[in-house]
């Protein structure tokens, strides 16, 4: 007989439960293999699309970029605000100092460039009102680029309720006016011919009153007139370059461009009265307009337009 094979000896075996590892995630293996962070990654990604979707659409372009503005005054402002607070001490105008040379900054994230002509013009003794083209919520940066010091702003008052950025403005020393009251915005432009003439300061007015980004300008409103008029105090225009060409909001437009600024010689009040205002402001709204035409590389339409 054969030899009798002996049967296999079954031996049951036991899983322990925690003892088998889990599988990792394959793309997280490989994410701490090489060092990176997956966080990081996410982030490259979303820029990298949001950088592809801006190449394809104008409109998310504009979108983007002006979001980035916005972004930019927010965190500007709310960085800007405690250190105007400590170096002097709460509301004045010598914050706008600390103020200029932050949004000075933020031309470069456009690819913005000025050119400056005039800037002498400025410096005329005593105070002055400065009047200027208002065309988007980009002209910070342009006023910021040419601000003299020791000068406030006039502007709406629903500004100082816009966050971090009203914050600011207010620490700046801006003024804020009642556009839809007509008694409370005389009542504020004669306290500020108070202040002008106490604390020795420009004064810088949009006479249009709105913005405006035809690349032509609105009708002048005389309050800022009235007001050197009745200081006695000279205007000293300032223009800039029509935006149109690098940023248009109806044509979801917003790239990098120049940006031609000039200031005017001082036009002198002195020995004006009221009843010579409604000269005064259309003298100051054609040579401005003629000046806006000319930086505008549009120098024969004055003469059509007018």
């Amino acid at each position: 007989m054969g030899e009798l094979v002996p049967s296999a000896t079954v031996v049951p075996c036991r899983v322990t439960r925690g003892l088998v590892p889990r599988q990792r995630d394959e793309g997280q293996e490989n994410c701490h293999r090489h060092g990176w962070d997956p966080g990081l990654l996410w982030g490259a990604a979303l820029l990298l699309g949001l950088h592809v979707l801006t190449e394809l659409s104008a409109a998310a372009n504009f979108a983007v970029r002006l979001g980035f503005y916005y972004l930019l005054c927010v965190l500007g402002s709310a960085l800007t605000a405690p250190v105007c607070v400590l170096v002097n001490g709460g509301r004045t105008v010598k914050n706008m100092r600390i103020i200029k040379a932050v949004v000075k900054t933020f031309k470069y994230f456009f690819g913005l460039r000025f050119e400056v002509k005039g800037l002498e013009n400025f410096e005329v003794e005593g105070p002055a009102i400065i009047v200027s083209n208002h065309q988007s919520v980009l002209d910070m940066m342009g006023l910021m680029e040419v601000l003299p010091d020791d000068c406030v702003q006039v502007a709406k008052k629903e500004l100082v309720y816009a966050g971090p950025v009203g914050l600011i403005i207010y620490l700046g020393g801006v003024i804020f006016i009642n556009r839809k009251s007509t008694d409370s915005a005389k009542m504020v432009m004669a306290e500020v011919a108070k202040t002008m003439a106490a604390e020795n300061v420009k004064v810088w007015v949009y006479p249009e009153g709105t913005r405006n980004c035809t690349g032509d300008l609105l009708p002048f409103k005389k309050g800022a007139f009235h007001l050197a008029v009745q200081a006695q105090v000279p205007v000293i225009p300032v223009v800039y370059s029509s935006f149109t060409t690098f940023y248009n909001p109806k044509k979801n437009l917003f790239t990098s461009g120049k940006i031609k600024v000039e200031v005017l010689p001082p036009i002198e009040t002195k020995g004006l009265t009221s009843d010579n205002v409604s000269d005064l402001t259309d003298r100051c709204f054609h040579i401005m307009r003629e000046t806006l035409f000319k930086l505008s590389g549009r120098p024969g339409e004055v003469k059509d337009s007018s």
